[in-house]
């Protein structure tokens, strides 16, 4: 990685007076269009506020820290000195929606310290982008303050209008809930909490997850969230309703503090992504730029890959993850079931759950410990083998790792467990954390659990593993620092349509999430399910699209492990399986087409490699008609087209698998009508 541009360091020293203390400090984004001011008040509160072309989109906003057996900082507050630097880069995803990521800002940072006893000093980092807003907290080595115990993070967000936002009730333990669509004066996060996730925390205060995406009455959209969590707790924020301020409250445990930490430490960047269209939202890297480059090297080993798995099947009920019952879906036989199938239709990989000793007695217990090991198969399993068989047919096997949340027996096994994988030649893991933590009174998305979730990481790397973590903490832009972060599930996947007693995810779920969750990096949601009312498994649920729209979500939910979730036998001779076959999963280029959060979406991916494009466009319950330009092709030149559209009379719960193919030859001039039923969607090859 090259940096293209050098760094300019300005320092100026300010003496700490009065009226000093309000003074404003401006920092700009390179074109100039977002504003930020710091300030501290005349109470020596700090604080700062944020413009878009010259119009206040976060009001006077104050900054704070609550510690356990220390005064809070809040007040009293001075500035000693500032200094400034711009910073300019082009790097490179070595996997993702894009080859080449431009890393632009202004930075500001404020060295700052109390003016009384205890006399404690610190700094906040400012970083403005042309996509929005980070910063964050730095505290220096000091007399005094070598350990702190942070009990909050006072860091507020002062919205300066009711603005319309896409939210789901703040969660110490899990991101399973739907979003909802109201005014911010509307949120009740209380009141909206699922009742079909297995591991909710239920916070006694009105907050929500983030990322949380609002839109303006004047058409700006603002996604909040943060990046590069190290050794520090996740955030919810909490909202008041009146005031229409979002404050940043930081998951905690049982004991009474939210992060441990010594100095010097740095804070995560708070961030506000900002953009005029919900497709800049998309198009935005500020979270990844966030983030420190890559820290573990050659990462080629890691190859994305579409792939199958004995999954499916467990949640309809065809097979179980356990061996006892007679209904085992991880043997031997039936991998290599898969195994064919994957191998003669171009599948890279299969993933395989239930295959290690254990699953009997791995839910709904408090003692876990040591129910599983990472190591040992079923009797009807032979790992090995199933090894060995995939490789002479060209498919890997992604090992599966459940730690049922018994978090100390999967670190006594990681090594042990990663072992195993390097001997088998095995890079892939999912790895998941169903039910509350162990040990109890931690948290999934806390401090103690984000730092496990790095451990995994950084382990991993050693044996040279990519991670798909499940019941995650929500990524922060980890994956440009550890590139073996892969994926994550991180929201409500597609597993609920199978098991949930509230209908399963509506249509306009896949064009809320990538709007949303989607912002904070890859998700594995396991689309392509084609029997969509499930027969004869799950007779009262189903999948609440069209197959067409399943077809585009390989296209709107972005991961570098795409997987052909539905049975074999139902893709066997099926004519719109052949999209699956052909789409990419590695991106050169993402161009968002049209979109309108919660009502439709379209995106245009350039395949690495081939030049190959593809197209999938979604849309809610509302059936509608798009006209899209394929004049991202090259000019000039001709392709051959195939669209996976709705059939006339298809619905997403009367008639989903209507479906109809049609071949076009397109050039960079055409313009294509796309008619999407209620539920629908299209999903076009341009090859």
């Amino acid at each position: 990685m090259t940096r293209i541009a050098a760094i300019t360091l300005l320092l100026i020293a300010l003496m700490g007076t009065s009226c000093r203390q309000e003074k404003e400090i401006s920092v700009s984004s390179p074109s100039g269009h977002i504003v930020a001011q710091f300030l501290t008040d005349r109470d020596g509160r700090p604080a700062y506020r944020v413009a878009v072309n010259g119009r206040e989109v976060i009001g006077l906003s104050h900054l704070g820290f609550d510690f356990q057996e220390a005064p809070s900082i809040d007040k009293g507050i001075g500035i000693d000195s500032f200094q400034t630097r711009k910073f300019s880069e082009r790097w490179e995803l070595p996997w993702g929606e894009q080859r080449h990521v431009d890393n632009s800002y202004n930075e500001l940072t404020l060295f700052l310290s109390e003016r009384e006893a205890p006399g404690r000093h610190f700094s906040v980092v400012f970083r403005l982008f042309d996509d929005g807003i980070g910063f964050r907290y730095h505290f220096p080595r000091q007399e005094g303050m070598e350990h702190v115990v942070i009990t909050d993070e006072n860091t507020c967000f002062q919205l300066t209008g009711n603005h319309t936002c896409w939210w789901q009730p703040g969660d110490w333990d899990i991101y399973e809930h739907l979003y909802n669509t109201t005014r911010v004066n509307r949120i009740d996060a209380i009141a909206a909490r699922s009742k079909n996730v297995l591991a909710q925390t239920h916070i006694p205060v009105n907050a929500v997850n983030t990322p949380v995406t609002m839109k303006t009455d004047d058409g700006l959209y603002l996604c909040f969230h943060e990046a590069a969590v190290d050794n520090y707790a996740g955030i919810t924020l909490k909202v008041d309703t009146a005031t229409l301020c979002l404050q940043s409250g930081l998951v905690g445990n049982d004991f009474g503090f939210k992060v441990k930490t010594k100095t010097p430490f740095s804070t995560p960047w708070r961030t506000i992504i900002i953009a005029d269209s919900p497709g800049g939202l998309i198009d935005s890297k500020l979270i990844l730029n966030l983030n420190e480059p890559n820290k573990i090297g050659d990462i080629s080993w890691f190859k994305p890959t579409k792939y199958m798995g004995i999954w499916w099947e467990m949640h309809i009920d065809k097979s179980t993850w356990q061996m006892a019952g007679g209904k085992h879906g991880a043997t031997t036989q039936n991998a290599k079931r898969y195994i064919d199938f994957a191998s003669a239709n171009g599948i890279g990989a299969i993933l395989v759950e239930g295959w290690n000793t254990g699953w009997e007695n791995w839910v709904g217990i408090d003692d876990r410990e040591g129910v599983f090991d990472f190591v040992t198969p079923y009797k009807d399993y032979n790992l090995k083998e199933v090894v060995e068989y995939g490789r002479k047919k060209g498919v890997d096997l992604i090992m599966h790792h459940e730690t049922s949340s018994a978090v100390t027996t999967y670190e006594q096994q990681l090594d042990t467990a990663f072992a195993l994988m390097q001997s088998l030649g095995l890079h892939t893991v999912k790895t998941g954390y169903v039910g509350t933590i162990i040990p109890k009174g931690e948290y999934h998305h806390g401090q103690w659990m984000v730092n496990h979730y790095r451990r995994v990481l950084e382990t991993a790397a050693k044996y040279k593993i990519a991670v798909n973590v499940h019941e995650p903490f929500m990524a922060t832009g980890e994956r440009r620092t550890y590139p073996n972060f892969i994926s994550q599930e991180g929201f409500r996947g597609q597993e609920f349509n199978a098991w949930s007693t509230d209908g399963g995810n509506p249509p306009s779920h896949h064009t809320i999430i990538p709007f949303t969750c989607l912002l904070a990096g890859p998700m594995d949601y396991t689309p392509g399910i084609f029997n969509i009312k499930l027969k004869p498994y799950k007779p009262n649920n189903q999948v609440n699209t069209t197959l067409a729209h399943q077809l585009a979500l390989y296209l709107i939910i972005y991961s570098p492990v795409q997987m052909a979730a539905d049975l074999p036998e139902h893709y066997q001779n099926h004519p719109a399986f052949q999209f699956i076959r052909d789409v990419g999963v590695n991106w050169e280029k993402t161009k968002v087409l049209n979109g309108e959060i919660g009502e439709y979406l379209t995106i245009a991916r350039q395949e690495r490699e081939t030049g190959n494009w593809f197209v999938g466009a979604v849309t809610n319950e509302n059936p509608r008609t798009l006209t899209i330009r394929l004049d991202f092709l090259e000019p000039n030149k001709t392709y051959n087209a195939t669209l996976y559209m709705d059939g006339k009379d298809a619905h997403w719960d009367k008639n989903p698998t209507s479906y109809r193919i049609e071949h076009q030859v397109v050039n960079s001039n055409t313009e294509l009508t796309l008619t999407l039923a209620a539920g629908g969607g299209a999903a076009i090859s341009i090859l």
